[in-house]
């Protein structure tokens, strides 16, 4: 079982699951990863549904808080752990307004709207039922979003004001999910990703999540 007096992450495998661990090694935090996955009845254990009702995964537990959502999750460790040799959220209202809008972007019509439909009628049909034209429009709709994107990133090495932050974190992860679904990135894109991927707390993340799962 977890130290009970570190920060805990609950689960691993997912790009949901990425994006906390991956914030936790941009902060230099300890912190136990619990590996438990998906859909393998894990998350319905009595020990579990304490932390979270909702049965899912990520879940953060530090001291009293208690966060089940990887966009809150990982805001909360740059608000609570950022500094100026980190990761920091902007302090300024309208930087901050412009993280929030890419951050809410990305989670909205690449994660959500577009990504996760592909895996509930892709990976998931089993559960959730084919749905062929689903699966195109859910496509389309994020091949049209990866193009703002691009272009936004055209001339850009950041998401928002030059500066890496939460959006590239959630941007990345996305990113990451499309390639292993077939897309093909533009050429902005794949400059931009392969850029930020060099980053050690990148690297080590993904092991952590993904390569030390299988």
């Amino acid at each position: 079982m977890p130290n009970q007096q570190a920060i805990q992450i609950w689960g691993a495998g997912t790009t949901r699951t990425f994006r906390p661990v991956w914030t936790a090694e941009e902060l230099n935090l300890d912190y136990d990863l619990v590996p438990i996955g998906p859909r393998t009845g894990e998350t319905q254990t009595p020990e579990f549904t304490r932390l979270n009702p909702k049965q899912k995964i990520p879940t953060l537990v530090d001291g009293n808080v208690i966060l089940s959502e990887s966009v809150a999750m990982s805001r909360y460790l740059i608000e609570r752990y950022g500094d100026a040799s980190t990761l920091v959220i902007p302090t300024d209202l309208a930087t901050r307004a412009r993280e929030d809008e890419w951050v809410c972007y990305c989670y909205g019509e690449l994660d959500e709207t577009s990504l996760y439909v592909m895996r509930r009628h892709g990976d998931l049909k089993d559960i959730y039922g084919e749905a062929p034209n689903s699966l195109l429009a859910a496509r389309d709709y994020a091949n049209k979003h990866l193009k703002v994107v691009s272009d936004h990133l055209e001339d850009k090495k950041y998401v928002v004001e030059g500066r890496f932050g939460l959006a590239d974190i959630i941007l990345i992860s996305c990113l990451d999910w499309a390639i292993n679904y077939g897309f093909e990135l533009s050429a902005a894109l794949t400059r931009y990703r392969d850029r930020i991927i060099q980053r050690d707390a990148y690297t080590t993340a993904f092991s952590a999540n993904y390569v030390q799962q299988h």
